[in-house]
């Protein structure tokens, strides 16, 4: 029955009025009810069917911050900067379970969360579109991974003279993340499987380059880093002299994910079937898919002993799929380019211009050969590709949960399909980002969008923490430590979008 709270025993139609306020205040209907649907079996190697997110995350996180502007960080200021990784990853992973809670519960994703508080869903439907849009609107990814494609066709770091070439690059990078877009069944699956191969591929390659040029003292000071323990001085060293601030702003935004890139975890959890996920659809892709039916409002669960058992082993999936696969994995994806940089190259430089991305390429080659070069830069290529392609999907997938839950003329249009919506603004995404190509150089265009990410993580951090404590039963909203780490995570972001 919509809008009947879930596991109320008593109250009548009091009690029926409580909830529908509470949830529907700000504009959207209410919350349907349906039963908790049932994982899959997760024995064993059983899991790795039933866990996902994670993965897509992960491969998005080990990107450009673990890629390009963390290794820049280090190479810059030394590796004790790790410890700003050891917390954001930590509280990255608290906020990420956090949004996926609320989509366990709703089964809609944690923006439509936000649209249900006040003062209106149109207010935050506009504010966090705006959000998305100075984050992931630029074409930053595509546009470095262009540096190293550059590398791979003419054998030779690109210069100032390179920068159109770069730029067609760029664009043919751009373009063919839409490609992958348009084919396969469901696109978060798609998704899914790229990032499982680029986890193993690139901590695979990262892992053997680090062991074939071992070097003891650096592997230990990365270690002793992510507590903030500078080797070389044989001290703590926290916050380095003289910080640009600029980019340590943007190497703490996206230690892990960052910024909308978390939100849209709460999108593919959705489209897995995660929770209550299972009861309202998902997007299909425009070819190979089927049109699927996309609820626009959520359902929620009764709170009886059977769902909370099954509460409980999603609680189990959600665990392994964040503190199993993100967590460990994002830790591991700033460390391993962190010590091959270090190895590589010359302490104190500025590394940050055109040729950031094939920068490692061109130093293992020096050492290793062309073949070990081209290898790296593949690699380069590859993450940055991959981070562009799960930023484009990303946002063109939260605008139109966006609209779809807020307009019923947009979900009454040609009979339904929302493949519509998707794709109409991948379209309009796709003729920005030709434009946006151009504005300024890569690496500028990825660190203004690291350091609007950090933004981000301080408003989201706060947002998700009221409406879990507010809309969900008390049986399901998260334990003080959980709240305090959230509060927590806002002023640790708060610190650095203060100093840049």
């Amino acid at each position: 029955m919509p809008g009947r709270r879930p596991g109320a025993t008593s109250g009548g139609k009091r009690g029926i009025v409580r909830r529908v306020k509470s949830e529907a205040r700000s504009g959207l209907e209410a919350w349907g009810e349906a039963s908790l649907p049932a994982p899959r079996v997760t024995r064993g190697l059983g899991v790795m069917g039933v866990i996902g997110p994670g993965a897509i995350i992960l491969g998005l996180s080990i990107g450009s911050g673990e890629w390009l502007i963390g290794p820049a960080a280090f190479v810059k200021y030394g590796l004790s900067l790790l410890w700003v990784t050891s917390v954001a990853v930590f509280l990255q992973t608290i906020l990420n379970t956090e949004l996926m809670r609320y989509t366990l519960y709703t089964g809609e994703p944690a923006v439509t969360g936000f649209m249900r508080t006040r003062p209106s869903s149109t207010f935050w439907a506009w504010f966090y579109t705006i959000l998305y849009f100075l984050h992931v609107g630029w074409p930053a990814w595509a546009a470095n991974a262009a540096g190293a494609f550059f590398f791979l066709f003419y054998k030779k770091l690109p210069g100032g003279g390179d920068a159109w070439a770069v730029y067609l690059l760029g664009v043919g990078a751009f373009l063919g993340c839409v490609v992958i877009l348009l084919f396969g069944r469901r696109i978060e699956r798609t998704l899914e499987i790229l990032n499982w191969v680029l986890v193993v591929a690139i901590l695979g390659g990262m892992t053997f380059l680090c062991l074939l040029f071992f070097a003891p003292r650096i592997w230990l000071a990365a270690l002793v880093g992510y507590f903030g323990f500078d080797l070389r001085s044989g001290e703590f060293s926290f916050i380095p002299a003289g910080a640009d601030w600029f980019l340590i702003g943007a190497f703490a935004a996206y230690s892990g994910a960052g910024g909308v890139s978390n939100l849209m975890l709460s999108n593919w959890a959705r489209d897995k079937g995660f929770g209550m996920g299972k009861t309202v659809g998902y997007i299909p892709a425009a070819v190979g898919g089927h049109k699927v039916k996309l609820a626009h409002t959520g359902n929620v669960f009764p709170l009886t002993e059977e769902n909370l058992a099954t509460w409980k082993q999603w609680w189990r999936i959600v665990g392994i799929d964040q503190w199993g696969v993100f967590f460990a994995g994002a830790l591991l994806g700033m460390g391993l380019p962190a010590i091959l940089y270090s190895i590589f190259i010359q302490p104190g430089r500025d590394i940050r211009d055109l040729a950031i991305a094939a920068e490692l390429a061109g130093a293992v080659g020096a050492r290793g050969g062309a073949l070990l070069a081209g290898l790296v830069a593949l690699m380069s290529a590859w993450v940055l590709f991959k981070t562009q392609l799960d930023n484009v999907e990303g946002m063109v997938r939260a605008l139109p949960d966006i609209l779809w839950t807020g307009s019923k003329r947009i979900r009454g249009w040609r009979g339904g399909d929302v493949r519509l919506i998707y794709y109409g603004l991948l379209v309009l995404t796709v003729v920005w980002g030709m434009i946006a190509l151009q504005l300024a150089r890569p690496i500028i265009l990825l660190q203004m969008a690291a350091n609007i990410a950090g933004a981000v993580m301080v408003i989201s951090a706060l947002h998700i923490l009221y409406i879990n404590v507010t809309l969900l039963p008390r049986a399901l909203r998260p334990p003080m430590w959980r709240r305090v780490a959230l509060v927590g995570m806002a002023v640790f972001y708060g610190f650095f979008v203060h100093l840049w």
